[in-house]
């Protein structure tokens, strides 16, 4: 039996090595801005708008996917893409050099269009570059590139902003930006596009921008719960859900909220997974110094785990043939679901706190399967002129529910803080996520492909 190669053979080397150094970089973008954005609010008097940066991103970033999934089923992965590397560099430009908030919030929004375009086309680059075969280990590629951000972003973002100053966690990023830009070129150009000539609706950005204005209403909304201003909060939470509502109506494949066979089915279950992950996720170093009373590195380190773990799941989604990729993803849901309603135990008085490590390890391997096998379900089902637009659909279901799941927990937690049912909170939250993870784990066998429309590289 011949060993089929690697993501890494000659053939397909400088595409995996572009996409991990993109992957990578907007990785530690996202994750090193939360380290120097104290230093950059301060020092542009910004304050009061703390929270604009991340919003702006986070709508801007639904625009960027919405736009790009009629873009690649157009035109292919390759304008896209370098629209969307030079879009993320001029946002990096910005924000390093920004004299005031107002600009400094642009070029967030600008970072935000730019990884949603560069996301979709990357996904489209390997349906098109890789065999089928290959599209796991090439999906777990784009998992594994979030790990090295996660292990050492902090800690780099925080030396850069102590000795060399905010501004250069963003300016420091453009050569490199550039540099892996670069490596994908060769690939971009042996790529046929798929040539449709009417793709979708034309109002997608539209309907894009309304779903993100809709999530950052709901979260302002749950802030405002949290505050005690019940009126106000009602009225932008009911405005904000009827956003979200036509803005994913219109977004996602029919049939999503249904589960329908398929697509949709996917669609939906990324969702769920997203959003119980990401809820879960937000409070556990909370919950480790509130209830255990453990120090700010110990509360840390389950999630230093968990993207360990995630690392090794990704990896052995790649490698494994066998069970089929919807029984693989119900292991990683039930992985999920026993994470969460452990980590609910541990919320309870008496029970220690160290079960949290190997059970955040589980949650991560969890996470390592579910998402690069949802890639390729999606793929699998896939015409070459509709990848595009189904990788939208599926980024933009995680996106919107971990946005919409770590609000909920902000609230959550917000609301029971200050009293004695702090514990009683997370510990419902666990098992809220964990049936979730279950009830997604059930209808896991949806997402097999409709009899025929399964489609070969």
């Amino acid at each position: 039996m011949t060993r089929s190669p690697g993501v890494f053979a000659p053939r397909w080397r400088l595409t995996s090595i572009g996409i991990a150094a993109a992957i990578s970089l907007f990785a530690f973008e996202g994750i090193a801005v939360a380290t120097a954005m104290p230093a950059a609010v301060r020092a542009l008097h910004g304050l009061a708008f703390f929270g604009w940066p991340f919003s702006t991103f986070l709508v801007m970033n639904l625009v960027g996917l919405g736009v790009a999934g009629q873009w690649c089923d157009r035109a292919g992965p390759r304008r896209p893409l370098l629209t969307g590397i030079a879009v993320f560099t001029a946002g990096l430009l910005l924000a390093g050099t920004a004299g005031h908030m107002a600009v400094f919030v642009a070029g967030r929004g600008a970072q935000g269009l730019g990884v949603g375009l560069a996301s979709i086309a990357v996904f489209q680059l390997v349906a098109l570059a890789y065999p089928a075969e290959l599209r796991p280990r090439a999906l777990a590629i784009i998992s594994a590139a979030y790990v090295l951000p996660a292990l050492v972003g902090p800690v780099v973002a925080g030396t850069v902003t102590t000795h060399a100053g905010w501004r250069w966690v963003f300016l420091g990023l453009v050569p490199l930006v550039l540099g892996g830009g670069l490596t994908l070129r060769p690939a971009l150009r042996t790529v046929r596009p798929p040539g449709r000539e009417t793709v979708g609706r034309s109002r997608t950005p539209l309907f894009a921008l309304l779903a993100g204005a809709g999530v950052v209403a709901l979260q302002s909304g749950g802030g405002a719960v949290a505050a005690g201003r019940t009126a106000p909060a009602v009225l932008l939470s009911a405005a904000g859900l009827a956003a979200l509502w036509a803005g994913l109506r219109a977004l996602l494949p029919p049939g999503t909220a249904r589960l329908r066979r398929g697509v949709p089915a996917v669609v939906a279950l990324r969702g769920l997974l997203a959003g119980a992950f990401y809820a879960v996720e937000s409070v556990v170093p909370l919950t480790l110094v509130t209830l255990h009373g453990l120090g700010t590195v110990a509360s840390g380190l389950p999630l230093l785990a968990g993207a360990l773990g995630w690392w090794a799941g990704a990896q052995a989604q790649g490698r494994l043939t066998a069970p089929g990729r919807a029984a693989l993803l119900r292991c990683g849901l039930a992985a999920l679901a026993c994470c969460f309603a452990g980590v609910a135990v541990t919320c309870l008085p008496g029970v220690p706190a160290w079960p949290v490590y190997p059970l955040w390890i589980a949650g991560g391997l969890g996470m390592g399967v579910c998402v690069p096998t949802t890639g390729v379900l999606v793929l699998d089902q896939s015409a070459a002129d509709e990848t595009g637009g189904n990788a939208s659909a599926l980024q933009i279901s995680d996106v919107t529910a971990a946005g919409l799941g770590t609000g909920a927990a902000g609230v959550l937690v917000g609301a029971t803080a200050a009293g004695p049912g702090f514990g009683a909170g997370m510990a419902s939250l666990g098992l809220l996520a964990a049936a979730v993870c279950a009830a997604a784990a059930a209808g896991a066998a949806r997402t097999t492909p409709v009899r025929g429309r399964a489609v070969a590289a």
